[in-house]
């Protein structure tokens, strides 16, 4: 992720009514978790670099042995997001005598696949960070269905809408092993203590707590615009609580164009935050040179005079704090997503483990990803959300995430993905193209509404007719 958080609709979803259900249930779920364990006091734990052992007899699921085999894994993560997974796979290795190596992959992935299998070299299994590029794999024939081990995993672990997020025309070709929480709102407690800010509810309290912020002496947020994933994030969660969940899974589908009255609505509420040089960190340009990472550390270093006091993004955030010596629960606290029409947000995403080489090998480190032994790994190390169902909450290291992954799993089939993984990688997951590059010239220009709407709609009308 990017991570990723990061999804596309599939089909056998749940029905559009059960959808919109849900995601009010979701986000009382979300809001009513992080209130219980954000006021409280936090564990001490920073959230990463935890040991990640298992128990003697613990293993929930039985792996092949695979003395000589080698794997080629291939994935879009770096820094402690990599170096976390690396762990997963030494496990890997340890209980099958395979030899894993990881590939670092760049976006978009697909092309980097392509570039790849025309080689002669694809990867054994890669992780593809958005539905849409699950769908692409499958289009072009290189992923590979699910085997039955892996598939009898997904089915004891995973909830049905998760399972259907890996299917293509009905078949299973995907793991979903990352998920996302992407409607949140990280910030520094002494920032807020210092200013006497409150957590906001609404978009209006929202814009009301940054200005308090910035009449204590701190800029109020952080926006790493140099990625423009983050860009759509945002955009994402506005739409979905403004224009409703019905005309969000629309517009995804582009149903509806990026011209539409409600792109416009969305948009306009954004550059009430974007078009204030004063709320944003740097201002626009500063923002747009501000890559995701220090979007967040930013936020939490610097004493009381860190560069924001709140930055916006997933639950993966806690990767980053943990870069930094604030503490999760402590010094960093957490807020949903504010609402902008009656309910608030919740946008999820995720990343997703297909085989690109089948073998014996790679079926089997599906296998172990769709098993609680792989999450559980990677969830006591920090910045880690699974969809898996079957991973103890106390595998998290401390309460904020544990709430988050109580809210995750409680919302069982229903929950709204990440829009811009929902369309062609040519549009919603390409950087310098498409729907970054639109959002990241609104950044700069929040004035120009038309003009950016005029320029989303004609990227995506090319991308979803390609």
């Amino acid at each position: 992720m990017r991570s990723i958080p990061q999804i596309r609709r599939s089909p056998g979803h749940s029905t559009h009514r059960s959808r919109r259900v849900a995601a009010a249930a979701a986000a009382a779920a979300v809001a009513g978790a992080l209130t219980l364990t954000a006021c409280g006091g936090g564990d001490d734990d920073k959230g990463s670099g935890g040991t990640a052992t298992r128990s003697a007899g613990a293993d929930s699921v039985t792996l092949p042995k695979l003395d000589g085999a080698t794997l080629e894994v291939a994935a879009v993560w770096t820094g402690a997001e990599q170096a976390n997974f690396k762990k997963v796979l030494t496990e890997f290795e340890e209980r099958t005598g395979a030899k894993v190596t990881f590939v670092p992959a760049q976006d978009p992935i697909i092309n980097f696949l392509g570039s790849k299998i025309a080689g002669g070299a694809p990867p054994d299994v890669a992780l593809l960070p958005q539905v849409g590029a699950v769908k692409q794999a499958v289009d072009k024939g290189w992923a590979k269905p699910v085997g039955p081990d892996a598939q009898a995993q997904l089915t004891k672990n995973y909830a049905q809408g998760w399972q259907d997020l890996g299917k293509v025309g009905g078949k299973q070709y995907a793991v979903y092993y990352k998920a996302a929480n992407k409607s949140l709102v990280w910030y520094n407690t002494k920032v807020f203590e210092n200013a006497g800010a409150k957590e906001p509810g609404t978009w209006k309290e929202f814009l009301d707590t940054a200005r308090t912020v910035y009449d204590s002496g701190v800029t109020p947020v952080s926006v790493g615009g140099a990625d423009g994933w983050t860009l759509t994030d945002w955009f994402e969660n506005v739409y979905l609580s403004q224009a409703g969940p019905e005309k969000y899974d629309r517009l995804a589908r582009h149903e509806i164009k990026w011209t539409d009255p409600s792109v416009k609505d969305a948009l306009t509420t954004l550059a009430q935050l974007w078009g204030d040089k004063n709320l944003i960190a740097g201002g626009p340009d500063g923002a747009l040179q501000t890559e995701f990472p220090a979007s967040v550390t930013q936020t939490f270093t610097g004493g009381d005079q860190p560069k924001a006091g709140m930055v916006f993004e997933g639950d993966f955030v806690g990767v980053n704090i943990a870069e930094t010596k604030a503490r999760i629960g402590t010094d960093a606290k957490v807020f949903p997503f504010p609402a902008v029409g009656d309910k608030a947000p919740v946008v999820s995403g995720g990343d997703a483990a297909v085989v690109l080489k089948d073998s014996k090998a790679a079926q089997a480190l599906l296998t172990f990803l769709a098993s609680p032994d792989a999450a559980t790994i990677q969830a006591k190390l920090g910045g880690y959300l699974s969809p898996n169902k079957n991973v103890a909450q106390s595998a998290y290291p401390n309460a904020v995430q544990r709430a988050i992954a109580k809210a995750l799993v409680a919302a069982g089939d229903d929950f709204r993905f990440d829009m811009s993984d929902q369309a062609p990688q040519a549009f919603g997951g390409t950087p310098g193209k498409g729907e970054w590059k639109a959002l990241q010239d609104f950044l700069k220009n929040p004035k120009d509404v038309a003009g950016t709407q005029a320029k989303l709609e004609s990227d995506a009308a090319a991308a979803y007719k390609g």
